[in-house]
């Protein structure tokens, strides 16, 4: 048995279920660490009243085999019912419970415990995906090693991401590091550049042509959290043409307002929606060019997506699911859900969410996530925001931000990932009990709580 699989399971503590429904708890949480404490309502698993299903009814890619589609080969999405899903390449029903940066960490205070648990990247790879399959998650996030993940032979579903957009305003030095991602001259995307759909498809061909018959590769994410602003018309309309970089982009919102002289809200949220659709429409394209039979799950959005309807119209022409890292909200908003699928007419994932505990001896400083008191905590969390994922019927699964603490030691990394408890485990490759026991208990009960909240009246599509 391998390290990760004898660590033990922690019970936390029980509760009785009222009669409505899945009890809540009050949690302490604050918003940073400058924040005050403030108790946030928090509904928990009744795990004692709801029964996993067996192993056996699951198909080797995880998907539930009951009411099984057909069997395609690769991941899909489809709208069953009222209920959007993942069906798997066996044709069975898959909700993506992941986990982000699932990758080794071999230096600093990570370098020791490495070498004495693993010594080599193949066995940290074999162990940590027992690991996710003991608390049963699905498959991998974004941002992890998904060459060392694809090799083992018992491989998990996986993703790739791609930074198509990032890497070719880098070719033309129009970005700089923002804390959490890539940052670009006067926040303008050079999607108007006429070397960009060259750019993509190099790229798709470089890092993908080896994965186009996989199975396992679930799909693609083609950048990270790409700046989206409502004046973005005027921010191009306004850029130095001297520099050829910038000329493109200025041209191009040019003969978007044509002979007009009055630049209207109206024309820039349509403008917003033209820019976000040339974007997925040119990824997209270059993705399908080298892996046809794959998801396209978005660039990533984040805080400014919330409400810019047209990058959501955009990304719904082009993408199987559209992809979202969601925070600032201790509970998902049912309203942002419900506008998402509208505005997309596809289903939602959400790519990043997570909380920290304060019992983790770290200064926790640096991140977007709440700060909760103990791991156990941040277990509750877990259950409860992705409970409520589950009733909204739209979102076809969720990835914990992330798989590792951040390293203090490490001074040369974003400033988003300095001094904070992410991960499930920290940076000694030990374990959070607590946390792992609570996301288990729902990981394991995802099937039977969708089928509890279809039959609610309460559910909303």
């Amino acid at each position: 048995m391998t390290f990760h699989a004898r660590i033990s399971m922690v019970l936390l503590m029980c509760w009785v279920t009222p009669a409505s429904g899945q009890p809540t708890r009050s949690i302490d949480a604050k918003a940073n660490i400058n924040s005050d404490w403030k108790a946030r309502e928090t509904r928990v698993l009744d795990s004692a009243g709801i029964q996993p299903p067996r192993p056996s009814a699951y198909t080797r890619f995880g998907g539930l085999k009951m009411d099984r589609q057909e069997p395609t080969g690769f991941f899909r999405v489809k709208k069953i019912e009222e209920r959007w899903w993942m069906i798997d390449p066996e044709g069975g029903r898959f909700i993506f419970a992941g986990l982000c940066s699932v990758k080794p960490q071999t230096k600093l205070t990570a370098q020791e415990p490495f070498q004495k648990r693993f010594a080599s990247i193949q066995a940290w790879a074999r162990d940590t995906l027992d690991l996710l399959r003991i608390h049963r998650f699905t498959g991998i996030g974004g941002f992890s090693d998904h060459e060392a993940i694809r090799k083992v032979p018992s491989p998990m579903p996986y993703t790739v991401t791609l930074s198509l957009m990032s890497t070719f305003g880098k070719k033309l030095h129009l970005t700089h590091a923002e804390s959490g991602h890539t940052g670009y001259a006067e926040r303008c995307l050079p999607v108007f550049h006429p070397d960009f759909e060259q750019h993509c498809l190099d790229q798709c061909r470089e890092r993908l042509a080896q994965m186009r018959d996989d199975p396992w590769l679930i799909g693609i994410f083609s950048d990270n959290e790409l700046p989206i602003e409502k004046d973005m018309l005027d921010r191009m309309l306004g850029l130095d043409d001297s520099k050829p970089a910038f000329a493109y982009m200025r041209q191009a919102a040019r003969s978007f307002i044509a002979d007009k002289s009055v630049v209207t809200d109206e024309m820039r949220r349509a403008f917003m929606e033209h820019v976000f659709d040339t974007y997925f429409r040119i990824t997209t394209q270059a993705i399908r060019a080298v892996v046809p039979h794959h998801l396209c799950l978005g660039s990533r959005f984040h805080g400014p997506a919330t409400n810019a309807r047209g990058a959501w119209k955009a990304a719904g022409r082009w993408c199987d699911a559209v992809s979202m890292n969601y925070y600032g909200h201790w509970s998902p908003q049912r309203d942002h859900l419900q506008q998402w699928h509208e505005w997309s007419g596809k289903p939602c994932l959400i790519s990043e969410f997570y909380v920290k505990g304060a019992d983790a001896g770290m200064i926790n400083s640096s991140g977007a996530g709440w700060l909760v008191k103990t791991q156990g905590d941040r277990g509750l969390f877990y259950q409860h925001f992705t409970m409520a994922l589950l009733e909204s019927k739209t979102c076809v699964g969720w990835h914990w931000f992330k798989y590792m603490d951040n390293d203090p030691a490490d001074t040369q990394t974003d400033a988003s990932n300095k001094d904070s408890n992410k991960g499930i485990l920290n940076v000694r490759y030990e374990p959070y009990a607590p946390l792992l026991h609570a996301m288990r208990e729902l990981n394991a009960r995802i099937h039977p709580l969708i089928q509890l909240f279809d039959a609610s009246p309460k559910t909303s599509n």
